[in-house]
């Protein structure tokens, strides 16, 4: 299928940027956004290797304000240059705090009009930081509306072509589901943190996570649980068969910085 040279979302007076060193220093810049922003970091840990498998970049507002100060503010006219922003800062960030795990970059499908193009961005930062494209992830919330399913698979093809990975965030949640997996099978999937909330009394909770974790392992896709909050969660998931977790009883996001882990929550009990 041909990828579409424009998202039909953009205003008609729309100009993209061309990908070059200078389109990736003025995306660099949030002021040409009208708002600043900056990032949290927040481990994704391994119970099977006791130790931190990557660090998800959350956008936060300049003082580390929440999410939805800083997402509130964009919109159709601002949603591609925002996106390319995060992926520039949320880089610069990583390598500026000396990461050596990969890093989970949340984007927004729906700001790409031709993945190629857009992606230079990431690809000149990455250099610029001197930061391995295999340790980017791309993220994106399957609660995001697609209108074009079989076009954004395409897009992921591509992103995993370059040498990225790729995941679909809040699984179970949302509008894309098993008809997603169906057009591409991304690198992880996190289960929602609904599914996983008081999983361990919950005997629906249970039988759909146990099922995810079977479905996964036939398609060849790591599982990620997020939203972890107690020790009877992590040790039902760990027997069900996922030892990469996220939540805060690992590790609450740190403004600008590397979390501190409490090195006794990365084993199970049993």
């Amino acid at each position: 299928m041909k990828v579409p040279l424009f998202n039909p979302s953009f205003p008609q007076d729309f100009i993209p940027l061309e990908g070059t060193s200078q389109d990736c220093t003025d995306c660099a810049n949030a002021e040409r956004l009208g708002f600043q922003f900056d990032y949290a970091y927040q481990p994704i840990v391994d119970l099977a290797r006791h130790e931190v498998f990557a660090h998800e970049a959350l956008v936060r507002g300049p003082n580390g304000e929440g999410a939805p100060t800083v997402l509130s503010q964009v919109n159709d006219l601002n949603r591609y240059r925002f996106d390319q922003a995060c992926r520039v800062k949320a880089i610069k960030g990583a390598s500026e705090l000396g990461m050596q795990q990969p890093i989970s970059i949340n984007f927004l499908p729906n700001a790409i009009y031709k993945p190629e193009v857009c992606i230079r961005t990431t690809l000149e930062a990455a250099r610029a930081h001197s930061f391995p494209i295999e340790n980017i992830i791309f993220e994106v919330t399957e609660g995001e509306r697609i209108e074009d399913g079989k076009w954004f698979a395409s897009v992921l093809r591509h992103y995993r072509s370059c040498g990225f990975k790729t995941a679909i965030d809040d699984f179970g949640a949302g509008y894309a589901g098993l008809k997603l997996l169906s057009d591409f099978q991304p690198d992880i999937i996190k289960i929602d943190m609904d599914l996983v909330r008081n999983v361990d009394t919950s005997r629906a909770r249970q039988a759909i996570v146990r099922s995810m974790v079977v479905l996964c392992q036939d398609m060849g896709i790591q599982v990620i649980a997020e939203g972890i909050e107690s020790p009877q969660e992590r040790d039902f998931l760990y027997d069900a068969g996922i030892h990469l977790m996220q939540g805060y009883l690992f590790a609450r996001p740190a403004f600008k910085a590397v979390a501190a882990l409490d090195p006794a929550t990365l084993h199970a009990s049993r």
